[in-house]
């Protein structure tokens, strides 16, 4: 299975758990414990696409694709 479908969903969900922060942050207005909640999990999600990206860089999955111009 390649990596790249498997970062733009991590990226998906870290941006899912912002805007839900956001809204758990004005619903509770600081009483309930929801945002410390997606605060963790979106530290997840962010650690999990760091070492996804570092697996794909490693494994020549990801990478430069540009030409250099010898290479023509």
């Amino acid at each position: 299975m390649t990596v790249k479908p498997i970062i733009i969903l991590l990226i998906a969900g870290i941006l899912a758990t912002i805007a839900s922060s956001l809204v758990f942050l004005f619903t509770d207005r600081g009483q309930g414990k929801r945002t410390v909640y997606s605060l963790g999990i979106r530290v997840t999600l962010a650690i999990l696409l760091i070492i996804l990206v570092a697996y794909g860089l490693s494994t020549g999955e990801l990478g430069n694709s540009y030409m250099l111009p010898e290479d023509l």
